[in-house]
C-alpha cells in the first residue's frame, strides 16, 4: 500500500517562493526514484524535477537554476523548493515514486499570480 501525499501549495505572487513536500509511506523509500511533475488544465503532464535515492537530481529546463529537488530519508519526504515563481508556474504538482512500478500522489495546486 505505497502512499504518496503532497502539501505546502498554495498562492504566491510572482517572485514569491513555496516549499512543496510529498510525505511517502508502504516503500523502501531508498529504493525509489522520486520526482515532482506539474499538469495544467488541458495540457500534457510534464516533469519537472527527479532525484534517486543516491541524491542525484535532475530539472526540466524551464525550471532550472529556480527549483531545487531533495530528500529526507530519515523521515520518506521528498521536497521542491520553488523559488522566483512565474506565474507560468502554476499547475497543480504531482509527486511521483517509481521503482518497478509508478506510484502517484493526488496533487497539490500552486498558483503564481499578483
Amino acid at each position: 500500500q505505497v502512499r504518496l501525499v503532497e502539501s505546502g501549495g498554495g498562492l504566491v505572487q510572482p517572485g514569491g517562493s513555496l516549499k512543496l513536500s510529498c510525505a511517502a509511506s508502504g516503500m523502501i523509500f531508498n529504493f525509489y526514484v522520486m520526482g515532482w511533475y506539474r499538469q495544467t488544465p488541458g495540457k500534457q503532464r510534464e516533469l519537472v524535477a527527479t532525484i534517486t535515492g543516491g541524491g542525484i537530481s535532475n530539472y526540466a529546463e524551464s525550471v532550472k537554476g529556480r527549483f531545487a529537488i531533495s530528500r529526507d530519508n530519515a523521515k520518506n519526504t521528498v521536497f521542491l523548493q520553488m523559488n522566483d515563481l512565474k506565474p507560468e508556474d502554476t499547475a497543480v504538482y504531482y509527486c511521483k515514486g517509481q521503482r518497478n512500478s509508478d506510484y502517484w500522489g493526488q496533487g497539490t495546486q500552486v498558483t503564481v499570480s499578483s
